[in-house]
């Protein structure tokens, strides 16, 4: 009966070193049949007391080695396996494909205005200013000329934060003017681009959020005739060398005297009767003198210094130059729309 079990173990190393391994099948059955928690190598071992004492050791021995024979065989086997099969399997990717490369990202043409706008300026030596879209009422309201019975706040509804009347998403980037005259001293010459909101229903010409570009020149002796230069300046580099201007009497608060900016867009097609109403003049900004009051609030001298404001939003600019008929679709992230702006900068 022992020289069975010692000719068992002998014929099962041969099996084992004869057993060649080609698919991940016949790696399994090798598993089961040799390394597994029922393998017939683990049979063996009840088979000792069968063994004369003399040969146990020697039975023990060669056992082991059976055992450590079947566990390298499966390692070796197993890392072949996977090996070549990294190398030939691709994981299932087929390497005689046509090429297609990811699409490449855009600028939003918000942000194409906006930064286009923003080097207009920079160019006559206005700088960049930004703060924070929450604000306090103060800073977008009170030292903007708004008091709290002012008519003007009917103008814009405001969304504020809950359980505050202090707080609340700003309506307009003045109030970043206000900040910045409140903490530097004249001269000051900035533009100021930002997000801003308004409890407005949402339709193709209107939203509750969009963007403004508000810009604020303050020093001794600046007047109104400063202030067309500058914004005649900014028309014909944005809408070309022989564009026309007119300025048109208004109202803000925080401005006297005010005024709307039109440019003469034109009446070369029904677009454009549409556009304009017929006029061929097109509004795109309002502007003014900083009112003595505004100054006075931020702690600057009217009786020194005079400055002039000016705000307009992008949504309205980027609708132009693009020819978008619907605010919404700078909102919607539809990437068909998004992607013809991709060769814009």
């Amino acid at each position: 009966m022992n020289q069975d079990i010692f000719q068992t173990m002998a014929s099962l190393s041969e099996e084992i070193k004869g057993t060649v391994i080609t698919s991940a099948e016949q790696l399994e059955a090798f598993r089961i049949r040799f390394v597994g928690s029922k393998n017939i190598i683990k049979g063996l071992f009840g088979e000792i007391k069968n063994v004369p004492n003399e040969r146990k050791k020697e039975f023990g021995l060669v056992l082991n080695a059976l055992k450590e024979e079947a566990e390298s065989k499966f390692e070796q086997d197993k890392d072949q396996l996977e090996s070549t099969s990294d190398n030939t399997q691709n994981h299932g990717l087929d390497l005689t494909a046509p090429v297609y490369y990811d699409s490449i990202g855009s600028r939003h043409p918000v942000s194409i205005v906006m930064n286009r706008i923003i080097r207009i300026f920079e160019r006559i030596g206005f700088t960049v200013a930004e703060e924070r879209e929450i604000e306090t009422d103060w800073y977008n309201f009170t030292a903007m000329n708004t008091p709290e019975d002012h008519p003007a706040r009917d103008m814009q509804d405001t969304f504020y934060l809950k359980d505050s009347t202090a707080d609340l998403l700003r309506t307009h980037t003045s109030s970043v003017q206000a900040r910045i005259m409140t903490t530097q001293k004249p001269p000051i010459r900035i533009i100021a681009p930002g997000r801003v909101y308004r409890n407005e229903t949402i339709s193709s010409r209107s939203h509750c959020q969009f963007h403004q570009v508000e810009g604020l020149y303050i020093d001794k002796k600046v007047s109104f005739a400063d202030m067309k230069q500058t914004l005649l300046y900014f028309a014909r580099e944005m809408y070309g060398p022989q564009t026309e201007i007119r300025l048109r009497p208004s109202y803000f608060p925080f401005t006297e005297p005010s005024a709307e900016m039109d440019v003469y867009w034109g009446l070369k097609n029904e677009d454009d009767y549409r556009i304009t109403k017929g006029t061929g003049w097109l509004e795109i900004l309002g502007c003014g003198m900083v009112d003595p009051n505004v100054l006075s609030n931020c702690g600057i001298d009217p009786e020194e210094y005079t400055g002039f404001a000016f705000g307009m939003g992008i949504e309205r600019q980027a609708m132009l130059q693009y020819k978008v008929t619907d605010i919404r679709q700078f909102f919607e992230n539809d990437i068909r729309f998004l992607k013809q702006f991709s060769g814009a900068l």
